[in-house]
């Protein structure tokens, strides 16, 4: 008995509708009519009318009906999507929803970090079972290739957003396109061109043609696809042992976009496409057994993700079908990672699906001995877990610039190093400068009184106070006394200096009047607070966290933090900045002073070259991310999401990292003199 099976026997007395208009959902009719009382058809586009001998009602007459199950009959992606818009009503009626697997929509899985639990068709058994086959059938869209989606109607919603930002505005957009492809479905496999001409045609629309709209739609998802590379490798090494390989897709993309598609994902290894819109049937209908025609004889095997177009109608035509794990597939036996819940806009899904295209490319990880989810290197532990939140601290960052209307932007070193990279990306100019300041160089210029000295003692330093001076103020003496207050005089000579220097080194920089703003990472304002005192103009901090800001109120800093105070309690950041500063750094040293031309002197390298390059390859993979993510994104869709970034953050925590280079970092603060390893903060 199938898991489906075990379901309906709870509800052979009870009402039950189907959400779904699709050409499957006359089969499941035709499957469960005749046993259970279905009393209607639901969709999101359609309220009324009649298909298949049923009734389309709207949600709202579930009710009166007395439904206690809603069967969704979708692609797993669209269930979720149809679950998330039901959600609410379901609830508050008490009106359970399953898919069309056996599924309940809103069951919570239990989030993990491994896959212990999942079996599958392994890559061995594959190659096995195709030893007895002349030809391979394969699926595309999420078995060969993927998109850098979460699901594949974020397209649709890409493309209303391009749409809108050349000024043309489409009354329900999102809706009408959807319900002109699955109208259009249920006669024939269109192609793309066809589903806009239907929709333009029956609402009207003007100033925009059906050729101009799936060109847009074509261009937008030709951006997003990937090869799954595992699964590519395969597969060509199935055809050059010299079987034939089939591409079968269903698809309102034609034969030769197809071809550009895998062009484009370096696949060229196959027999011949066969695409569902060329032949006006799909996978459910007559397309397997056009395959088979063309086949003539020759003994077959099909690999797909989704349990019935690709397996039970191979499987109908007399092909022999397995199944592999999509993304999608793979995230949800995860538990989505924790990262469900926060995933309420189409950025937030875009960032996600980029997170997945990548973590989860391959369908066979469940096959390692450890079954443990695992990040291969620093690259990748940059791009996927350390460049989201980073990518929306630099959006943050450059809506705070146009805000208060700021020309000049002082990225201070070193956390500055890669921030000023991505900004000057985003903002397409490269007009920001990269300020070498410190704490120790700061200090040492800016300190004019005894307030100064005692404000620096408070922060705690480890050693001696003979060594604090030594490390913190750049002054040498022979005998210790008690505290720094009793070398005030040494101290302000030796600031007089320094501060001589370091404005030497400020004068290099032309300034447009106005206000500075002024970049930290984390930081409670003492750079800041000592630089304010060396430039005429006044300082407007921009930090991703401010610490001690209690402390710092009688400083009169002005301060603008991408964590707001009301934030801080409950989040997990502080958890994990001290990692974020170790991979945002420079490449050179801290600066300690500038000499008497203004050039600045370093202190000396702690890092090992292996070091200095596991952070830059981290930085290599969140600059590859933050291109990826605006190229895809649209503009109006650039919205944080914090919380979202602090699930991907955290995973550093629970998934397997190999890179042995990271996992000896040392994290260092030399102002105060302190080193932790880097396993103790993971």
């Amino acid at each position: 008995m199938s898991k489906l099976e075990q379901i309906l026997q709870q509800y052979q007395q009870t009402n039950i509708a189907i959400y779904g208009l699709g050409n499957e959902t006359e089969k499941v009719l035709n499957e469960l009519d005749a046993q259970y009382h279905i009393v209607g058809l639901l969709d999101s586009f359609r309220d009324k009318g009649e298909l298949y001998g049923k009734s389309i009602i709207p949600l709202i007459e579930t009710v009166q009906k007395n439904v206690k199950l809603i069967l969704v009959v979708a692609r797993p992606g669209s269930c979720k999507a149809i679950a998330r818009k039901i959600e609410a009503f379901c609830k508050e009626n008490e009106i359970a929803v399953y898919d069309v697997r056996g599924n309940d929509l809103y069951e919570k899985k239990s989030v993990v970090y491994d896959f212990k639990n999942v079996t599958g068709i392994t890559k061995a058994e594959l190659v096995q079972q195709m030893k007895g086959k002349d030809v391979l059938s394969i699926d595309l869209f999420d078995t060969l290739i993927m998109r850098k989606t979460l699901y594949p109607t974020d397209v649709i919603e890409i493309v209303e957003c391009k749409l809108k930002e050349r000024g043309i505005h489409i009354e329900n957009f999102f809706s009408r396109r959807l319900e002109s492809e699955k109208y259009l479905s249920q006669q024939t496999a269109p192609v793309l061109e066809q589903i806009y001409a239907y929709m333009l045609e029956k609402y009207a629309v003007t100033g925009v043609t059906a050729q101009e709209l799936s060109q847009l739609e074509w261009q937008v998802d030709y951006e997003l696809v990937i090869p799954r590379n595992e699964v590519c490798q395969w597969v060509s090494g199935v055809y050059n042992s010299g079987k034939e390989v089939y591409i079968v897709s269903d698809t309102y993309y034609t034969q030769q976009q197809l071809v550009r598609l895998l062009d484009k994902c370096k696949i060229t290894q196959y027999t011949a496409v066969i695409a569902s819109c060329e032949y006006h049937t799909g996978k459910t209908q007559r397309l397997f057994k056009i395959l088979k025609q063309k086949l003539q004889g020759k003994s077959c095997m099909h690999i797909g993700d989704d349990d019935i177009s690709d397996i039970q109608s191979a499987e109908r035509a007399g092909i022999s079908a397995y199944k592999i794990y999509s993304g999608l597939d793979l995230l949800e036996k995860a538990g989505y990672l924790g990262l469900s819940e926060f995933m309420k806009k189409l950025a937030d899904r875009i960032k996600v699906g980029v997170f997945v295209s990548q973590l989860l490319n391959s369908p066979f990880q469940f096959e390692t001995e450890e079954k443990k989810i695992m990040i291969k290197d620093a690259y990748w532990l940059g791009y996927l877990c350390f460049a989201p939140m980073i990518s929306d601290f630099v959006i943050w960052f450059k809506k705070q610039i146009q805000k208060y209307n700021i020309k000049n932007i002082w990225f201070c070193a070193r956390d500055g190093y890669l921030i000023k990279k991505m900004y000057d990306i985003f903002v397409r100019e490269n007009q920001s400068i990269y300020f070498l300041t410190s704490r120790t160089a700061a200090i040492r210029a800016g300190i004019q009184s005894r307030q100064d000295i005692g404000y620096i003692e408070e922060m705690r330093f480890s050693g001696t106070v003979k060594e604090q001076l030594q490390k913190r103020l750049g002054i040498t003496v022979k005998e210790e006394k008690e505290n720094l207050i009793s070398y005030e005089q040494e101290i302000f000579n030796h600031a007089m200096v320094c501060r001589d220097g370091y404005q030497k080194y400020i004068a290099q920089f032309q300034t447009n009047n106005g206000e500075i703003a002024f970049f930290d990472f984390v930081a409670k304002g003492t750079c800041q607070m000592f630089m304010s005192r060396m430039v005429d103009a006044h300082l407007k901090g921009f930090y991703f966290l401010r610490l001690e800001e209690e402390q710092m109120h009688d400083k009169n800093l002005d301060i603008v933090s991408f964590y707001e105070n009301s934030e801080k309690e409950n989040s997990v950041i502080f958890d994990d900045y001290y990692i974020l500063e170790t991979m945002l750094t420079s490449p050179k040293p801290s600066v300690i002073y500038f000499d008497e031309n203004g050039s600045p002197v370093y202190a000396e390298e702690t890092r090992s070259k292996a070091d200095i390059e596991c952070f830059q390859k981290a930085q290599n993979g969140i600059l590859d991310y933050f291109k990826t993510y605006l190229k895809i994104c649209p503009d109006s869709q650039l919205i944080e999401n914090k919380k979202l970034d602090e699930v991907l953050l955290a995973l550093i925590h629970r998934v397997g990292i190999e890179d042995k280079t990271f996992l000896n970092l040392k994290v260092e603060d030399s102002f105060f003199n302190r080193m932790t390893e880097m396993p103790s903060l993971i």
